[in-house]
């Protein structure tokens, strides 16, 4: 049975792939700051990872990968969010979204590529999210970040066209989760706190409405059973993953901004 290498597996995205992929039988090593936060269960093996710590982070995947013997798939899932005005941001929360979200995540896409390479064989699943396309307003690091990935998974695809190692860029739109709890917020700026506040409602309202967490995992189940699996999908209701993104494809830069003003009420 496959073996998974998860970050970001002790809540929500992360812990509904860790519970449906053993419940399958795979053997999953899930990482978490803090391994009291990953449950006990068979088939899951703790794994401490710091991604803002780059030996950290090489030291958690080799001990994991000599644990394991080898590694099928890895993925990328662990997140973490600021939700500020972007000209107020202060460049170490934006340099620790792009640690967290990008520089980490590349660096282990690196560690697991290189010993798949060798294997002639792998899978790599990067969650970036919808937001890489469809940003959220006040969440300028988190959306950029999220879009780097992406570009960064793209770049690879095109490298390695021609090898049996596939890269999958899986981006959830909203999705029901407690993500919105751990986000950094700063809300008591005057001239942007009646747009904070808008925008936050809704981004509530929307997480509320939301699929399940269960319905990502799903898809990552069916990505590891696909022999060549696609190189991007998007999950979520069906407005959010299929229409939006389809409409604003094709719209000019400045009825995407209009539009997603009037969706925000900004």
């Amino acid at each position: 049975m496959k073996r998974v290498f998860l970050t970001g597996a002790s809540s929500g995205i992360g812990l509904a792939i860790a519970k449906l992929l053993v419940a399958q039988g795979y053997e999953v090593w899930g990482t978490s700051r803090n391994l009291e936060r990953i449950q006990k269960l068979p088939g899951l093996h703790a794994v401490g990872l710091d991604l803002t710590d780059r030996l950290s982070i090489e030291e958690a995947f080799n001990t994991a990968l000599a644990d394991a013997d080898h590694f099928d798939v890895l993925i990328n899932n662990a997140g973490a969010g600021h939700f500020d005005p972007a000209e107020l941001l202060p460049m170490e929360s934006i340099a620790s979204q792009f640690q967290i979200l990008v520089f980490g995540q590349i660096q282990l896409m690196q560690l697991a590529l290189r010993h798949m390479q060798a294997r002639g064989d792998g899978l790599v699943i990067n969650v970036t999210s919808l937001a890489s396309r469809l940003p959220v307003p006040f969440m300028a690091a988190y959306n950029a970040s999220k879009a780097a990935l992406a570009a960064f998974t793209m770049s690879i695809q095109l490298e390695l066209a021609d090898s049996r190692v596939h890269i999958v860029d899986l981006q959830p739109a909203d999705i029901s989760t407690e993500f919105n709890q751990s986000v950094i917020k700063t809300t008591n700026i005057d001239r942007y706190s009646t747009k904070i506040a808008k925008t936050w409602k809704i981004v509530e309202r929307n997480m509320k409405k939301a699929p399940s967490p269960h319905l990502v995992a799903r898809h990552v189940l069916k990505l590891i059973n696909t022999v060549r699996p696609p190189p991007r999908i998007t999950v979520g209701d069906v407005f959010q993953s299929k229409i939006a993104p389809l409409i604003f494809r094709f719209l000019p830069q400045g009825v995407r901004l209009w539009g997603l003003r009037r969706y925000y009420r900004l």
